[in-house]
Formats: C-alpha cells, sequence, structure tokens
C-alpha cells in the first residue's frame, strides 16, 4: 500500500485520533475514562452505521443489545466465569444469537415499522431490567463488578482504544468484502439485489446479527469500564443515542461515527456541568446540522474543501486488465431445438380485474422474441409473473421443463433468468464497475468471504471487464452509476442483467427515453445478444421492433391475439383493430360527429415552443410545438410510450420541461408551480381518475370549487347521472362514474383549457357516449386537449390533432385530414408494415 493511501485510510485515522484525544487528557491532568467512553460510542455508533449507512435499515433501538450485552458481561463476570476476556467473548456471542433471534421477526418488515419495531424489543428489554429488580438491581442498577485483569483505568483504556480500532479495521474490511459489497447492492435498490439472485432478507438477517455483535461489544467494554450496569441504557430516552451521534457525524461517512461519538459525549460533558437543561443547548446544534449538512460534520468538512461523496468505502476499482477477454454467454451450451421457457394457460387477476387471460407462449433459444400491445394489455404483468414479482392466479411456468411456477425471485435468477426494468433499476451509488461486478459475483461467488476483498477476486473482475467491454462501458467503469447519462444508464442495465450468466434476458422497454442515436446503440446491441440468448422484449417503438425481432406476440386485454413472425403479425386484422381502434359493431354509436371549427381561432391559448422533457435523465420529448386556441378542441394522439402523458405534464409544470418555453394567455409558465398554473386556468383529468376516495361525489366537487368555475346545478346537467349519485363515495363509483366527476372536478375551477388523459379508458361502449356527449357540450365554450390511443373514438369530435412519435410532432393539421386518411394512420399509429412505411414515419418526425 502507499504511503498517500496509507495516510488516507480511515482506520487510521480512528487510531490517530483517538490516540491524540488520549495524550491531550493525560497532558490536561483529565481522567482518561471520558476517552474511553468515546472510543467505546464510537463502535457503538459504527455498528449501528453498519445497517444505516450500508443497508438502509434504520433501527431506533439498537440498545437492545448495547444495554443486553451490558447485563450479561456483568452476569459472567459475577458468576465468576473467569476473567473480562472471556466476558467479553460470551456477552458477544450472546448479542449474535439475540440478533438472530429479534431480526428473525422484525425484518419481515421495513422502512418506519423495522426501526418501531426494534424500538419496542429496547423497550421490553428496559421494563425487565428496571422492575425485575432481584436479578437486575432495577433503578440501581449492578455495582462492584470485578475488573481482574486491569487494575488501572489506564491500562483498559489501552484494550478499549486498540480494539476499538481492530474491530473498526474488521468493518472496514467487511464493507469491500463481498458480503458487504451484496449489502450496499440491497441498501441502494433491493429489487435489483434481489432480480440478480441474492436472498436479500438473508443478507439483512447477517448485517442486522453483525450489528448485534459490534454494538454488543461496545455494550460489555462499557461494563468492565464503569464496574456496574445500569437499565437507563436500555430506555426509549436513551435508545438514540447512537443514532442521534451517526448522524451527527455523518452517515454516509466511515469515520462519521467517530466524530459524531466526541462530539456529543464533550458536549454532553461540558454542558450538564453547567445545567441539567443541557438539551436545551445542544438540541439547536442538531437543528443546525440537520439544515445546514445533512451529511453531518464529515459532510461539512468535505464541503470546505469541495471533495463532496461519500466515504464508507474506497471509490477505487480493479485495474483494467490489458488485454480483455471476449465475453462468452453462457446461454450458448443449451439446446435450440426445444423451448428455453414455456407458459400454460398463465393467468393473473387482482380480485374482478383480469390483466392476462391463459397465455400460452413458448421462448425459444438464440431467438429475439418481442411482446407488443396497447397500453394496459398485460405486458409488464407478463413479466412480473415470469420473474416472480407478482404470483400467479392460474397456470404453470417451465423453464428447461423445470415448473418454476412458485419459485421466488432469486431463485429464478440463479436459473438464469434475468431482466431488465420499465424504469431504470441500477445501483446507483456504486460504481459502473461495481454495479456489474456485484450481480457477476451472485452467480459464482455468492456472499462467500467476509473479510478478504471483494475486487481481489481475479475470476469475477476478468468476467466484469468482458461484459462492460460487451456493451461498451469499460471507459466508464470508474464512474458512479448514478452519473451516467440515460442512455449509458441503459446500457448499464443490460450489462448488470447479463452478469448472472442469463440464459433468458427479459427487456422491458430497454429503448425508453433515449435519443435516437442511443436507440439504434441499444437496438444494435440486443439484437446481437439474441444470438447468444433467448430474449423477450418488451417495446413501445414498433418500427424498431419489427426491424429487429424474429417473432412478435401480441398481447390485447391480457390475451395474446396474434404470434408469429413479424410481417404476418402486422398484418393481423385483429393486431390492426387492437392499436387504430377500427369500428366494430356497437362501437360505431359512441363516435358522434360534431360541426368542426371551420378555421383556427386567431387568438392563441397555449403555446408552447421547443418542449423537452424526461424522467431522471433521460429524454422523452424533444422539440416538440403545440398550439391551442380559444375554445379549439385538439386530440393528441400516439402509440402508448411516445411522450403523451409526459407532455400534458410538463404542460401542467408537475414535471418541468428542460428545454423550450411554455406560454398560457400571454404568461409564461416555466418555472410555475402546478397550483400556479391551475390558477391561470389550466386544469388536469388525469388518466386513473385520481378522486378522494373517502369523500362523496359532491364532497369532492366542493373540495375543487372556485369563483369562476361551473356551479354544481350545471355539473348535474352535464352528467344527470351524478345528480342520483351525489352522496356516493368515490371508492363506490363505478369507472364511468368516477370519469364524469374527474371531468367535472377540473370544470369547477375556472378552467379556460383541460387536459384530458385517456377520459375513455377502460369505459363500456354506452358511458364512453355519455362522455362524449358532455365533451361536445363543452365546444367551444372552453378549450380541450384529449389525448387518446384510439385515433377513430376521438378524431370525430376535436377540431385537430397532433400526433407524438417517440417524442416527436410527426403530425399536427385538420382531425378531418388524419380521419380520413387511414394510410397515414396506420403508418403513424399503427403496426408499421413494411420497411418503407417505418422510413415514412422516421421521416414526419425530422
Amino acid at each position: 500500500m502507499k504511503v498517500r493511501s496509507l495516510s488516507r485510510h480511515p482506520v487510521l485515522w480512528v487510531a490517530a485520533v483517538l490516540s491524540a484525544l488520549t495524550v491531550l487528557w493525560l497532558g490536561l491532568g483529565a481522567p482518561v475514562s471520558l476517552v474511553t467512553q468515546i472510543a467505546i460510542y464510537a463502535l457503538y455508533g459504527v455498528g449501528v452505521n453498519l445497517l444505516v449507512g450500508y443497508t438502509g435499515l434504520v433501527p431506533f433501538g439498537a440498545s437492545v443489545f448495547f444495554g443486553g450485552a451490558s447485563y450479561a458481561a456483568a452476569f459472567l463476570l459475577l458468576s465468576g466465569v473467569g476473567n473480562e476476556f472471556a466476558a467479553l467473548a460470551l456477552s458477544v456471542l450472546f448479542s449474535i444469537l439475540l440478533g438472530l433471534a429479534i431480526g428473525a421477526i422484525i425484518l419481515r418488515r421495513k422502512g418506519l415499522y423495522f426501526s418501531l419495531l426494534t424500538l419496542a424489543f429496547s423497550q421490553i428489554a428496559f421494563e425487565i431490567a428496571f422492575k425485575w429488580t432481584s436479578v437486575t438491581g432495577g433503578e440501581n442498577g449492578i455495582q462492584g463488578i470485578p475488573r481482574i485483569n486491569f487494575a488501572k483505568d489506564t491500562s483498559f483504556h489501552v484494550f478499549v482504544v486498540v480494539t476499538v480500532v481492530v474491530a473498526m479495521w474488521l468493518i472496514w474490511r467487511l464493507a469491500h468484502a463481498p458480503f458487504g459489497r451484496v449489502l450496499q447492492a440491497v441498501r441502494d435498490n433491493e429489487q435489483r439485489a434481489s432480480s440478480l439472485g441474492y436472498n436479500v432478507y438473508l443478507v439483512r438477517l447477517g448485517a442486522f446479527s453483525l450489528m448485534a455483535a459490534v454494538v454488543g461489544y461496545a455494550g460489555a467494554l462499557l461494563t468492565v469500564m464503569l464496574q456496574g450496569v445500569y437499565a437507563d441504557n436500555l430506555s426509549w430516552q436513551h435508545a438514540g443515542d447512537s443514532l442521534l451521534m451517526t448522524v451527527l457525524g455523518g452517515v454516509h461517512h466511515f469515520l462519521g461515527p467517530l466524530w459524531g461519538a466526541i462530539a456529543f459525549i464533550i458536549l454532553e460533558n461540558r454542558l450538564s456541568a453547567l445545567t441539567e437543561n443541557w438539551w436545551l443547548m445542544f438540541a439547536p446544534v442538531l437543528i443546525l446540522f440537520a439544515l445546514l449538512s445533512p451529511e453531518g460534520i464529515h459532510g461539512l468538512a468535505q464541503r470546505m474543501t469541495r471533495r463532496q461523496r461519500w466515504t464508507l468505502t474506497d471509490n477505487a476499482i480493479p485495474p483494467r486488465p490489458h488485454a480483455i477477454e471476449p465475453y462468452e454467454s453462457a446461454a450458448l451450451a443449451i439446446d435450440a431445438t426445444r423451448p428455453l421457457l414455456e407458459t400454460r394457460k398463465l393467468s393473473k387477476n387482482f380480485g374482478s380485474l383480469v390483466t392476462a387471460r391463459e397465455i400460452d407462449l413458448q421462448i425459444r433459444p438464440f431467438v429475439l422474441h418481442s411482446i407488443i400491445g396497447p397500453n394496459g394489455a398485460g405486458k409488464t404483468t407478463l413479466y412480473n409473473m415470469l420473474t416472480g414479482v407478482l404470483p400467479v392466479s392460474g397456470g404453470q411456468i417451465l423453464f428447461e421443463d423445470r415448473d418454476i411456477t412458485n419459485l421466488p425471485i432469486h431463485a429464478r435468477a440463479r436459473l438464469g433468468i434475468s431482466r431488465s426494468f420499465q424504469i431504470l433499476s441500477i445501483f446507483p451509488n456504486l460504481s459502473v464497475f461495481e454495479n456489474v461486478r456485484v450481480a457477476v459475483q451472485a452467480q459464482r461467488h455468492g456472499l462467500g468471504g467476509l473479510f478478504f476483498d471483494a475486487h481481489g477476486i481475479t475470476a469475477l473482475n476478468d468476467r466484469t471487464w468482458s461484459i462492460l467491454d460487451a456493451v461498451g462501458l469499460v471507459e466508464r467503469a470508474a464512474d458512479l452509476g448514478a452519473e451516467l447519462p440515460h442512455g449509458a444508464k441503459r446500457l448499464l442495465e443490460i450489462a448488470v442483467t447479463l452478469a448472472i450468466d442469463s440464459k433468458l434476458l427479459l427487456l422491458d422497454e430497454p429503448l425508453a427515453g433515449l435519443a435516437e442515436a442511443d436507440r439504434v446503440v441499444v437496438a444494435d446491441l440486443i439484437k446481437k445478444l439474441s444470438e447468444k440468448h433467448a430474449v423477450l422484449l418488451i417495446e413501445h417503438d414498433i418500427d424498431r421492433v419489427l426491424a429487429i425481432s424474429d417473432r412478435i406476440s401480441v398481447l390485447h386485454q391480457g390475451r395474446i391475439i396474434a404470434d408469429g413472425k413479424p410481417a404476418d403479425v402486422a398484418k393481423n386484422p385483429e393486431v390492426v383493430a387492437a392499436y387504430l381502434g377500427a369500428s366494430r359493431g356497437s362501437e360505431a354509436q359512441v363516435r358522434p360527429t360534431v360541426e368542426r371549427l371551420s378555421r383556427v381561432p386567431e387568438s392563441r391559448l397555449l403555446d408552447a415552443q421547443g418542449v423537452a422533457a424526461g424522467y431522471f435523465g433521460s429524454t422523452v420529448l424533444s422539440g416538440v410545438n403545440l398550439a391551442i386556441h380559444e375554445g379549439e378542441a385538439v386530440a393528441l394522439l400516439g402509440r402508448n410510450g411516445v411522450g403523451k402523458t409526459t407532455l400534458l405534464r410538463a404542460l401542467t409544470g408537475s414535471l418541468p420541461p428542460t428545454a423550450g418555453t411554455v406560454t398560457f394567455n400571454g404568461t409564461t409558465l416555466n418555472g410555475l408551480k402546478p397550483y400556479q398554473i391551475n390558477r391561470l386556468g389550466i386544469s388536469l383529468v388525469p388518466e386513473g381518475r385520481r378522486l378522494f376516495p373517502n369523500l362523496t361525489v359532491l364532497e369532492n366537487l366542493q373540495l375543487a370549487m372556485r369563483p369562476g368555475g361551473i356551479g354544481i346545478a350545471e355539473v348535474f346537467e352535464l352528467f344527470p347521472r351524478l345528480r342520483t349519485r351525489q352522496k356516493a363515495r368515490a371508492e363506490n363509483l363505478s369507472g364511468g362514474e368516477r370519469q364524469m366527476v374527474a371531468i367535472a372536478r377540473a370544470l369547477v375551477v375556472p378552467s379556460k383549457l383541460i387536459l384530458l388523459d385517456e377520459p375513455f379508458e377502460g369505459l363500456a361502449p354506452a358511458v364512453v357516449s355519455e362522455v362524449m356527449e358532455a365533451l361536445v357540450k363543452l365546444r367551444g365554450k372552453i378549450a380541450m386537449i384529449v389525448v387518446e390511443h384510439h385515433a377513430e373514438t376521438v378524431l370525430t369530435i376535436v377540431d385537430r390533432a397532433y400526433v407524438l412519435v417517440n417524442g416527436a410532432v410527426a403530425f399536427e393539421g385538420a382531425a378531418r385530414t388524419l380521419a380520413e386518411d387511414h394510410a397515414l394512420q396506420a403508418r403513424l399509429l399503427g403496426v408499421v408494415q413494411d420497411d418503407a412505411s417505418a422510413a415514412v414515419a422516421r421521416q414526419a418526425i425530422a
């Protein structure tokens, strides 16, 4: 190890700081026991930070182990167990067993419930210690505990400092060991860690038990130091002391608990000498740190030196090899003549809602098999069943002829089923290299090795470099996942998906939010991967799906309506109907024809120029221009995933545009809050209605009413059905009635423009007719933007239409023009049938 690196080693800092404090205290003639206490509480905080910083679990009651081991050490020493060393060792063993018992119970819960359960166990222990006077001494505790090997405080102090430094070194090694790296992966993204094959519950139980061991050792040391033990350390008043020290020092920094312990104990010692109400003076210090430096004392020091980063681990990665071995797939050995995965009558329902209906599907090796379908078809539900995220309601899932229907997520991953997610799922606070390495480790090494360096395992490193090279991320290996641009994050997610020796890749919208150049790169990579794996792809970019897929299955309303080669699927009448909403019998009667505006009004109400927006660095909208005039009805059309809802969110301020300007009635909306935009006269009718379920129809409307909006009487005239349902709670309404309330809620405020996001989704034809009639009555009185998946449903009642393709406007013009041009509809909204049509669609975007 280089001298420069050694000087920065955190454990060396622990030794140096505790030694310096010792020399200072002895020089001042002060009792060294205060520094001993600092060392003990620093270790106590480091143990707690093993959960908080490395796994994301927050224990409010770690004192159950601190106090429990304190009593265990006292009982052992009083029973003549031998000496302090034996008592300390047995106290740690007791603490581990207690940690396993408590952890097995409370780790079934997360978040606040986990935190409160730890506090509950601590309080139970306090009640026992405080009231079982005959055994524990009650309020007076147990005193006069012998200290056989350390007659002087100085010799015991040296022992404490040495063992605390050693313990911290072991924890530092643990953080860099295979097990420790998995802890950090679980902290960052539990779902992703589970999808790689890690049993998250057992990982957390191991971390919880290790925390118990470290905290228990600190508690036992305190008993030996005080030569007594008291119930106060178990009480709720002191249960959070260690957590407070950790947060004060810096929860994302290895040395944070040390700085926190020093500040807390010295301030407590000095302030309590001045007043018994010392918390009145200490609490403002905590408030200031919480407001000004959430990363604590360590974070404040980093801010002053402008080098802010987490220091829970080294930020280095293993050296890049001179020659990187080419990536080889584990799937090459499988039998290409047999289906790799098969579903038989696979079904899923949520109560009365059926999202998958007896799906029969075969996925073969070395085939790029795509799943497409309109919004709500059940595509992601299918993936969640295949990977074990959702239990099935009926049917079977077979993988390599093995029934895996009831296997948990991590067990399926170990068989070679890996997936990417619709919303990017990586480990943001791990380096690009570590993102992939921890995935490789899941299949090839597991959790083995508690104290040797995970980056020293050559075979895992070599495999990691091979995968990074395959996806083109070698040069970004040292970057944090969170710092990558969106396109690189997609490549990283695919790399993580490959890393578990995958046989079947389930890719859920890997092109979502990518710029065109990134789409080309990722699509080419997926096509190459299908030559060495089985690939099941969900994607909304239909043009590209048709271009790269070997086979396509189409889901609609939870069932497969077509399956075969891309050219055959694109021509299937049922598929065309699913995408374009072709008239079928009774549906024709719910599409009234209205007299459209003869010319576009001169008064422009809303003007959006060059609007770009996305999520977490992605690009969903790119340079969108949109104009709405007073009293005008406009349809916003496009396939699912092209950015229609994103555009509505950008217009209402819930998703601030990253570029471009939006003006409404002469006022620039950029930078305004959603409620400010609403008060200017823009109201959103969201997809899914989003009513207040426990309020009645009337209460939902009254809550939204403002002067200038329509009155309740006008609402009932517009939607007569609501008059009889006005006292019904929203949760008891039908889907159509909820939609009527949602539209009425947007009208009872003084709206000049209402944005309707999929207002006809999931409604019966008769209800669609009622809603449409209401919208027709509103024409000319209020401007409307209607987002709709099926063009034929809405084009008859609007004046103009915009069509989005991959986040850009591909068509802008009269609704009549689009309604009469079925070929244009097919190109922009349906399943593209040939390369020439795809080229036309792309030219429309350019």
